[in-house]
């Protein structure tokens, strides 16, 4: 039997990347080997239960939607996560994966819409972006780039100009909440003329900081 430890199953509405406010199951693993400054979900680093595929697939058909995110901590730093993601794919759901960027992601099921993060120097784990990555996304993944400042957002411009980024993936720039004010992050990318998708957390907006959201 092939079981992951979860930390949480809950319905909620997506509060980023391009299926924001879709009504959305989220699947968090336990779990994560990096420690971002930023981090939201530590509480996440430790605890759930384990479940396997067939008990979370049952708990899942309770709710009313084909949009499901399995995220973490690291959702891929559990090798059962990959099957899973190939059931959920073959059971009709639009899947996203929310994945750190430090992991390979060539074994995720083409199906799977892959949401990747760039771990900018704020963040102190940008040693752990594995560049390799890029060549692996396909058309309809994203890019997701937490900014902490401007020194941050200097640091992406960069990259986006000098790493080998596929044309077919969007950019999705995000002010690391606490840090940099959104309308600070949107008049940056504004006088930039910067290609990229200016995203706020929608959950926390809503919802505030807490968990289950």
């Amino acid at each position: 039997m092939t079981a992951l430890r979860i930390f949480e199953i809950f319905y909620s509405l997506q509060g980023e990347s391009s299926r924001v406010g879709l009504p959305t199951i989220f699947i968090r693993l336990t779990g994560c080997p990096l420690r971002c400054t930023y981090c939201d979900t530590e509480y996440a680093f430790k605890g759930g239960k384990m479940q396997s595929i067939e008990d979370i697939m049952q708990q899942i058909a309770a709710f009313n939607t084909r949009y499901v995110c399995v995220t973490g901590g690291e959702p891929l730093a559990q090798k059962p996560c990959i099957p899973l993601l190939q059931t959920l794919c073959d059971a009709g759901y639009q899947v996203s994966l929310e994945t750190s960027g430090a992991m390979d992601i060539t074994p995720v099921d083409p199906r799977v819409k892959v949401i990747m993060d760039i771990k900018t120097p704020g963040s102190n784990e940008a040693a752990q972006n594995r560049w390799e990555n890029l060549a692996v996304l396909k058309p309809g993944d994203e890019v997701k780039w937490v900014i902490c400042d401007r020194a941050d957002y200097d640091w992406a411009v960069e990259q986006l100009r000098s790493q080998p980024f596929p044309p077919h993936c969007d950019h999705l720039f995000s002010p690391s909440f606490h840090q940099v004010a959104g309308e600070t992050l949107a008049s940056w990318i504004l006088q930039d003329h910067l290609p990229v998708r200016m995203q706020l957390q929608l959950h926390k907006i809503l919802w505030g900081e807490k968990q289950g959201v």
